[in-house]
């Protein structure tokens, strides 16, 4: 457990970027801090390795008072993660990983061996640590980052805004595999971002920070979005709270209605009007995209698959919550969004209204 103890960080300006801090993180939870630019969340996070040294106030972890060791070994025992990986140019991936088992004590070869391992746990293919960082994309480069905080197996693991400079689909990758890794890890992290949508994705409790460097509210999410403690915290997460809520609630229940599919080899062959819509699947039952009586004629006259066809948005797996139902279904063109099995096969679809009946009645029953 991370502890905050009446911890205040004031420069020697006068300027207060941390007021007054008393909370603790427990642990093997993933905890969130988050909160507008200057509001001493990265200042927060960095006094847990003596990064920074607050004014006053005390922090333990798992009961011991960081300022009475050394920070160095400190340090040493505590994984970091920063924006685009942090990494050294001019090392291969695979000591650019290693790097902590080394300073350790641990000889290079017994740490790359292990440096590998830790790389195929991140979801990279073991043959990209001969590479150079700079060979690497952005979202490799990232999850080396996150590999290398690991190496050393640290019980507390810190993440300084670490997807903020990747793109929104390689983000969206990227905190898939950390939630995976938490859940087969179960460290205790501190995750820093300015970003309420992937605070309330990634955290078990979410911190709001803010102006003077004060602490809002720390709550889990649902309980942050349906009771903002202040007229503060309710403008920071926005006026859409309800919908971000939907993401907490199962779409237990939810009816599948029947789509009207078809093979590429059957599409000239169809006679649609104006507002019919098909969904093109692959041979293996997949979803492909949504084909009208537009993309048909264009198909008949020589067109592509890929140019007859609208993408369809996103897609609804089973088991899933309302929020994916209801994006499935606003970002189909045809207002029928894609329910697909764990394999990926189309089983169904999900309508808009269905989701907001299924909320009225989860509304009903509480």
């Amino acid at each position: 457990m991370i502890t905050f103890d009446a911890v205040t960080k004031t420069y020697p300006d006068g300027t207060v970027a941390v007021d007054n801090l008393s909370m603790e993180v427990p642990t093997g939870t993933l905890t969130v801090f988050v909160g507008p630019s200057g509001c001493g969340k990265t200042t927060s996070m960095r006094m847990i390795n003596r990064m920074i040294e607050p004014t006053s106030g005390t922090i333990t972890v798992d009961g011991r008072d960081i300022a009475a060791g050394n920070p160095v070994k400190l340090r040493l025992g505590i994984g970091y993660v920063i924006q685009s990986g942090g990494l050294m140019p001019h090392q291969r991936v695979i000591d650019n990983v290693a790097t902590v088992p080394v300073l350790k004590g641990e000889s290079r070869r017994t740490a790359r061996k292990a440096a590998y391992e830790v790389l195929e746990r991140v979801g990279l293919d073991p043959k990209l640590g001969d590479r150079y960082p700079a060979q690497l994309s952005g979202g490799q480069q990232q999850r080396v980052g996150v590999a290398r905080a690991l190496a050393a197996d640290p019980p507390v693991l810190l993440m300084d805004e670490p997807f903020s400079a990747v793109d929104p689909v390689v983000r969206d990758e990227l905190q898939i595999e950390i939630l995976r890794l938490q859940g087969e890890l179960q460290k205790t992290i501190v995750f820093v971002t300015h970003d309420i949508d992937e605070a309330i994705k990634l955290g078990d409790r979410v911190a709001v920070f803010g102006p003077g460097g004060t602490l809002q509210q720390y709550d889990a999410p649902a309980r942050l979005l349906s009771n903002p403690a202040n007229e503060f915290v309710s403008g920071f997460i926005g006026a859409d709270r309800g919908y971000r809520g939907l993401q907490f609630k199962q779409a237990n229940g939810l009816p599948l209605h029947d789509i009207q599919t078809v093979k590429e080899g059957e599409i000239d062959a169809l006679s649609l009007v104006p507002g019919d819509w098909r969904l093109v699947t692959r041979d293996d039952g997949r979803p492909y995209a949504w084909l009208n009586a537009e993309g048909v004629e264009l198909h008949r006259g020589g067109s592509s698959l890929y140019d007859s066809t609208i993408a369809g948005g996103s897609l609804f797996a089973t088991g899933g919550t309302l929020r994916l139902a209801l994006d499935a279904a606003l970002s189909s063109p045809a207002g029928l969004g894609v329910a697909v099995d764990d394999a990926g096969q189309v089983i169904g679809g999900v309508r808009a209204d269905d989701v907001v009946k299924a909320l009225e009645r989860q509304r009903r029953s509480t």
